[in-house]
């Protein structure tokens, strides 16, 4: 089902240490890992960015406030962009999750706020959280840091429901774990 109200956000601005390439460009089964992201949301949402790097033609949302704050810049950025768009809700995945079961996203929609607790990156946030989640990152960047990149401490913060996975959710963080 589409939810017109709902944007959904490819958080994808990391710097793929681990993976020692980019990352949401590695294909698998053809197609860039950030695809999969894509397709995954694609049906769920009225429209879609991209956070931390171009891709697609999707409109890309620099990361708030400053890049390299790792995902919640990203959300925070989405966040952002929904509300003055007019959306109640963001749907947010990682560019390295290539499978996502439909259930989980159902079900992360209808408990919102909600996140994965196996994936955190993985969840549906009110956009009413925005302005709190920019407080939050702002303090870390003048040296208040108290977990303020934590997404689960963040979530608990907004009292998020933490959902958990059907079964084990594929995340691609180094290259051995493409073929597996």
């Amino acid at each position: 089902m589409t939810y017109p109200t709902l944007l959904g956000a490819i958080i994808a601005g990391g710097a793929s240490s681990r993976f020692g390439s980019d990352k949401a460009l590695a294909l698998l089964g053809g197609q860039a890992l950030i695809a999969h992201a894509q397709a995954a949301l694609e049906p769920f949402v009225g429209a879609m960015v991209v956070c931390g790097r171009p891709w697609g033609g999707l409109p890309m949302l620099a990361d708030v406030p400053v890049a390299g704050l790792g995902p919640l810049g990203g959300i925070a950025a989405a966040l952002g962009h929904a509300r003055a768009e007019g959306f109640d809700h963001v749907l947010t995945i990682g560019c390295d999750m290539p499978e996502v079961p439909d259930a989980l996203l159902d079900t992360l929609i209808a408990a919102a706020p909600a996140y994965c607790a196996d994936a955190p990156i993985l969840g549906c946030w009110p956009v009413a959280a925005a302005d709190g989640l920019a407080a939050r990152l702002g303090g870390y960047t003048t040296g208040v840091k108290d977990g303020a990149l934590s997404i689960r401490r963040w979530a608990e913060s907004i009292a998020a429901t933490a959902v958990p996975a059907p079964g084990p959710l594929r995340n691609v963080n180094t290259p051995a774990d493409l073929p597996a």
